[in-house]
């Protein structure tokens, strides 16, 4: 017969810290009888909770400023902005790194963003990785993380040792670090900025994937694209740094063209076809009347800033 006297007490794993006095793990009032509500009243109700996130975001915004221009520092000597997070605030990271390269046209090295378990938790849960804090050595040791590097560790509850460990150790190697969470805790000694954006208790109890995720998307959005901005990958409110390979992104570079250059549609086709369908260079030929060798040594010497070239 099998064996069922129960397992040796002295194998068994200590108990856990009690994480119930973090904000995201508290229970909301207003939702203490969810499961009696029907679909309407349900649908109200997070939506109600979620109408508070861009206020909680508001008031991170010094330390999302902060954050920023520690970045950027870092970026204009030739660094990169790394994500990490487990879980939610990983899968969030990866997302915000993954569309940097089709909307902006940046290398794809730029902006990582790194889940603990790998890509394979992009689809499968594989929470037991956040628990160990020396998790993420060996990727940023392969990535040669150093002082031009800026690295955001994401974890909502601001205890997940795995992202605090990659924290100190990217602070280690030289790196600017900031840590990004959604309840009050004190800075960590290994990060330079930390932006605490209080989302409040979740309609489902710790179930950090809703107002303290739609938080997370919402700064990391920020970050990026302010990020984006201030290294010229956008004119005016225009993507013009994008890259036209499906029909969707062709279709928005002719109606960028059209809005810098007054050109009708036929035209602009034509001009973004000889400059290789880069809305930059095909901008600067008709504003300057220049090949697209001379346009790119324009944009070259302006740093890639669309108005600098097109001005002189």
């Amino acid at each position: 017969m099998p064996d069922t006297q129960p397992s040796d007490l002295s194998s068994a794993k200590p108990t856990p810290p009690d994480r119930g006095s973090l904000l995201t793990e508290r229970r909301n009032p207003a939702s203490m009888r969810l499961d009696t509500l029907s679909v309407s009243e349900c649908v109200g109700l997070i939506n109600r909770e979620d109408e508070t996130i861009a206020q909680a975001v508001r008031l991170a915004s010094p330390e999302i400023c902060a954050f920023i221009e520690l970045c950027e520092r870092g970026m204009s000597a030739g660094g990169r902005l790394i994500y990490i997070g487990a879980g939610t605030s990983g899968r969030l990271g990866v997302l915000d790194a993954s569309e940097c390269p089709p909307t902006f046209q940046t290398e794809p090295g730029l902006v990582l963003g790194i889940i603990a378990g790998g890509d394979e938790a992009l689809r499968r849960s594989s929470e037991s990785k956040e628990d160990i804090r020396d998790g993420a050595r060996a990727e940023l040791e392969s990535l040669a993380v150093g002082p031009n590097d800026t690295l955001l560790g994401i974890t909502t509850g601001g205890t997940t040792p795995y992202v605090l460990g990659a924290v100190d150790i990217a602070k280690d190697r030289g790196a600017s670090t900031g840590v990004l969470c959604c309840s009050p805790i004190e800075k960590p000694c290994g990060a330079d900025v930390l932006i605490v954006v209080e989302t409040g208790a979740e309609v489902v109890t710790g179930s950090t994937r809703m107002k303290a995720g739609t938080a997370t998307k919402l700064v990391l959005n920020t970050i990026s694209t302010t990020l984006m901005v201030r290294t010229g990958r956008v004119h005016e409110n225009l993507m013009v740094d994008l890259r036209a390979t499906n029909d969707k992104l062709r279709d928005r570079a002719l109606r960028i063209v059209a809005e810098l250059t007054g050109l009708d549609r036929g035209a602009c086709c034509e001009l973004l076809q000889r400059a290789g369908w880069s809305v930059k260079a095909a901008a600067v030929m008709h504003a300057r009347g220049v090949s697209l060798d001379e346009a790119r040594r324009l944009l070259g010497q302006c740093g890639g800033r669309l108005r600098g070239a097109i001005e002189g």
